[in-house]
């Protein structure tokens, strides 16, 4: 029976029916007003709800009978280079046109440019299911990023000559940032734009490496725009398109995501045209780009897990050993068990991410393009706050996801045990696909880096502080105040560690605190929805037994005052 990834999956669709976008798709759809100007666009929160449910289920289809089919052939032939040239394997050009005849290239795009106005975290869930189907895929569509760039600080004439294009697939796009010196520290980037005194005209010169998608027609690049500048401030962003200027030198052999290409570029006076203000390309939007690219990368990550999840399933249920098939024993479902537990908790914080994500577009673009007259007058805070939410809860979704998808695919893998090491199963190629996804848009690492000003800030206490007055009863009360006392323990690491006025204890410490907030915050969400799903009280219950002791654990080591404890860590590396 063919498989639809979309209603084949209980748990997505129970997000898309509690995530409540209301407030989010009734900015976006302008009061509904775009329902007198495109036949296509909703009247109301139920007709959107009805709408986005039908988009999902048509890519569900795609991706069950025809993706994910093509998989593990575009994984044995992946991209290659010849004559300078990218070809993508047979499987990813079919994959391709089949989501440029389903008129799903321009998913979050404004409707006058061809796109479909819908929510990030509509997007995030349609991610999630071609990265199921096809992590390398999701590469090469999860790109539109780039279109949304442009649509937020391109000017009126850039929209109008790119997003039609973007909206109908004609064009695809790459996110130009990193050199072969600069690596993470982008602030060290060194392609060089000149401005033509005569013309006015930019061009673009410099080297590029491990750029996902190197080869698209359209490019937004990070370059250095200010002579004699040697730090973020002088680096502005600029939008190309190929050209004879600009060589593809090769492409890396990676360990696995083989459909999407990873180049090395060469600009050679590329004609660019400067987007938004100049200076501002590190500082404003590159982290765009980059907050959506976490998004992405959580979505990717969520959607193999799944895959390797339901891949181990199968295998179990259908492998015997000792005249029984494996799924019935202890440490089988076991494994088995951790592995659904810890894929639906990444699920529930990745679209609580989207929601605030989502939340804090429409307040944003609200505020900058509305009628100042109009504004309603908490508009601005809303902004304020939706968006320092949003920075928060992003890369703590990114480390969570990418983690566990890593962990998820080794579980897998060893459920199948020798022949799980073969490529006669997916699950080999599942391992290999996640384990870029804790590395690339920034490691995890750097995520807890992005995280921890919001931890130490306390910017989800609202929050949690508000899900743990839900009414909770018998055994979700319970589990509840267990998570209340793991929410105190949170609360004293954080002001010990402020307490400490010691920098290099704070960064080291950092990890244990987002780790905490983590736990505590993912806790309270499931708690909350099995308040609306009482067949998940089991989930949730499994899930706070499992992370919530970690908390006391980290407090512990956080708090324990111990001086020494750098100096022994470098004592051990000296080792």
């Amino acid at each position: 029976m063919p498989e639809n990834f979309y209603s084949d999956n209980a748990d997505l669709r129970f997000h898309l029916r509690h995530i409540d976008l209301a407030e989010v798709v009734r900015l976006r759809e302008q009061d509904y007003a775009e329902a007198e100007q495109y036949p296509e666009a909703p009247e109301d929160y139920a007709d959107a709800l009805d709408s986005y449910h039908k988009v999902l289920e048509m890519l569900g289809e795609i991706c069950g009978e025809n993706i994910a089919p093509r998989s593990r052939d575009v994984d044995l032939h992946g991209a290659t280079f010849a004559a300078g040239e990218v070809c993508y394997a047979p499987g990813t050009k079919e994959n391709l046109e089949d989501l440029r005849k389903a008129d799903l290239m321009g998913v979050t795009l404004p409707r006058k440019f061809g796109g479909l106005n819908m929510p990030t975290s509509l997007y995030a869930m349609m991610m999630e299911m071609v990265s199921r189907a096809d992590a390398s895929l999701q590469n090469l569509v999860g790109l539109q990023d780039i279109a949304e760039t442009v649509t937020k600080f391109g000017t009126e004439d850039q929209k109008e000559r790119f997003l039609p294009r973007f909206a109908s697939g004609e064009v695809d796009g790459a996110m130009v940032l990193t050199e072969p010196e600069a690596g993470s520290d982008l602030q060290a980037v060194q392609t060089r734009a000149w401005q033509d005194a005569e013309t006015g005209k930019w061009y673009l010169n410099g080297m590029k490496r491990f750029i996902t998608n190197g080869c698209a027609q359209v490019q937004l690049v990070l370059a250095r725009s200010e002579e004699g500048t040697k730090d973020g401030r002088g680096l502005s962003m600029f939008i190309c398109e190929r050209g004879p200027e600009l060589k593809v030198r090769r492409i890396e052999e990676k360990l696995g995501i083989h459909g999407s290409p990873t180049c090395e570029l060469q600009y050679n006076d590329v004609p660019a045209e400067l987007v938004g203000s100049r200076r501002r390309g590190l500082t404003r939007y590159v982290m765009s780009l980059m907050n959506g690219a976490r998004v992405a990368i959580s979505s990717q990550a969520v959607g193999i897990a799944e895959a390797a999840y339901r891949s181990a399933l199968v295998y179990a249920r259908a492998r015997e050993q000792f005249g029984v098939t494996i799924d019935s024993f202890p440490a089988v479902y076991e494994m088995l068990v951790r592995s659904k537990v810890q894929v639906v908790a990444a699920r529930a914080l990745l679209y609580e991410t989207t929601k605030y994500v989502d939340l804090r577009e429409a307040y944003e673009h609200l505020v900058e393009h509305g009628d100042p007259e109009t504004l309603p007058p908490d508009a601005r805070a809303a902004a304020k706050r939706y968006s320092r939410i949003a920075a928060e809860l992003t890369p703590l979704s990114k480390a969570l996801s990418t983690e566990m998808a890593n962990r998820v695919a080794y579980d897998s893998l060893q459920i199948h045990g020798g022949t799980g090491y073969m490529k006669d199963f997916n699950v080999e190629r599942y391992c290999r696909d996640a384990r870029i996804t804790n590395i690339y848009e920034g490691t995890t690492q750097l995520q807890y880096v992005a995280a921890v000003g919001g931890v130490i800030q306390r910017v989800l206490a609202p929050l949690m502080e508000e899900m743990s007055h839900l009414p909770y009863e018998g055994k979700l009360r319970r589990l509840a105040s267990a998570v209340d006392v793991a929410r105190d323990k949170l609360r004293r690491a954080v002001t010990f560690v402020l307490g400490r006025k010691d920098a290099e204890y704070q960064d080291l410490m950092a990890w244990r605190l987002c780790e905490m907030e983590t736990a505590v915050f993912v806790s309270y969400l499931m708690l909350r929805d099995a308040l609306a799903d009482k067949e998940r009280e089991a989930l949730a219950e499994r899930y706070v037994l499992d992370v919530i002791p970690s908390v006391g654990l980290h407090h512990e080591v956080v708090t324990s005052g111990d001086t020494s404890l750098i100096d022994r860590q470098r004592e051990i590396l000296a080792m």
